[in-house]
């Protein structure tokens, strides 16, 4: 069912509680902001308020400090970089929520931002406390919410609070459903579908779920290795999961039935340990020395993954092909990214997490069609799950 938009209700002058996720990273021991992708993202919707004179009364969470204080996950230095981005001051307080959080959302002009602290400063946020996010709501007369990278998550902010106010989709929230849903339920066809990673039991879901909607279904990275095993090839000290080898075969056998055509490596990069100056070499599926493990997927199979990936007209990605966080062993996820970035024509969803972690170090986001900004929300939507930051929203037939 299709949800509101901002750009389905009015807005003007009215205070607006807006949910965003500006979780960012930092550079390790520092408050530098590493990656601005996620206050990029909400920028869109920050300027269409502004536009129609909101006042606009800005929240996220910020790391896990379980409930408590803590001075390194203030929102301070996105408060700078909002500034810098906007191009002028915006106003932050140290709380949330209280009298002084209520006296500075009253005296907002309109077009002005209050950005309000870590809501995770307070354990009621993750409790999806009720009175929480009724005070939260007590600063806005509508709420927007433009995070979907917390969509998933039963939080006081993203959940609780849509009980109170008016509840529609920022820009990028409108984003992420509209690409999302059109790859899995309306996709130009052949769909073919890459999945990664390092577990069967991370991935049942998406498995299950794609198999009764793509026409291809490429698997690579860790998780190959529980294919592998279920079809009785020795692989070694990869990371293989016993109570799932049967469920790899049901999927296999499902597929067929489906007319679902599976592809899986052909030849691996295996290394001696998962380290990144460990000895490695390629070698044929079933030919895992003892004590080795799976890193990647070889040569002749990002080959053949490429060729058959580009006789696809949709293709959704979750999941690095190896250990891409090692260089040596980032060459399979690198060539699934170049095939798809060169995919003229056809339509590219990336799934978020360590999938969208990777075209961004390889330069090559731009040229997807769609990158999500949310890791396991993105994870849960392609499973087929209901989001709780998606399915408290008000439906577009709603009054």
């Amino acid at each position: 069912m299709k949800k509101k938009t901002v750009r389905d209700i009015d807005v003007t002058g009215k205070r607006v509680l807006l949910r965003a996720d500006l979780n960012v990273p930092f550079v390790p021991g520092t408050t530098t902001i590493a990656d601005d992708s996620r206050i990029q993202a909400v920028m869109p919707t920050l300027k269409y308020l502004k536009k129609r004179q909101a006042r606009i009364v800005l929240c996220s969470h910020l790391g896990r400090p379980g409930g408590k204080v803590a001075k390194e996950l203030r929102m301070t230095p996105i408060a700078f970089r909002l500034e810098a981005l906007l191009g002028e001051p915006i106003i932050y307080v140290r709380e949330c929520v209280g009298s002084l959080v209520r006296q500075a959302a009253e005296e907002l002009q309109e077009g002005q931002v209050l950005l309000l602290e870590n809501l995770r400063f307070h354990e009621e946020e993750e409790a999806n406390d009720s009175a929480f996010a009724q005070a939260l709501a007590s600063l806005g007369d509508v709420y927007v919410n433009d995070a979907f990278g917390a969509a998933h998550r039963a939080h006081a902010s993203i959940a609780a609070v849509t009980r109170y106010l008016p509840a529609v989709a920022g820009l990028q929230m409108e984003k992420e459903m509209r690409m999302l849903s059109s790859a899995l339920d309306n996709p130009a066809r052949p769909l073919g579908a890459v999945i990664g990673g390092a577990k069967v039991s991370e991935k049942i879901g998406i498995l299950e779920n794609l198999l009764q909607r793509v026409n291809r279904l490429f698997i690579g990275g860790g998780l190959a290795a529980t294919f592998f095993k279920a079809q009785g090839h020795d692989m070694g000290s990869s990371l293989v999961e016993p109570e799932r080898l049967g469920l790899a075969l049901d999927i296999l056998r499902n597929a067929a039935q489906l007319g679902v055509q599976v592809f899986l490596p052909q030849d691996v990069v295996v290394a001696e340990a998962v380290v990144p100056e460990a000895p490695a070499r390629t070698v044929e599926v079933g030919r895992v020395p003892g004590g080795w493990h799976l890193v990647d997927i070889g040569p002749r199979t990002a080959q053949l993954f490429g060729k058959e990936l580009r006789l696809c007209r949709t293709v959704v990605w979750n999941g690095p092909m190896g250990v891409f966080e090692f260089p040596r062993f980032a060459t399979g996820t690198k060539a699934v990214a170049e095939t798809l970035a060169d995919l003229n024509g056809a339509i590219t969803v990336v799934g978020g997490g360590s999938t969208a972690e990777a075209v961004e170090e390889l330069g090559l986001a731009h040229s997807m069609n769609h990158v999500s900004m949310g890791g396991g929300a993105s994870l849960e939507f392609m499973e087929g799950r209901e989001l709780p930051g998606i399915a408290n929203l008000l439906d577009k037939d709603a009054a």
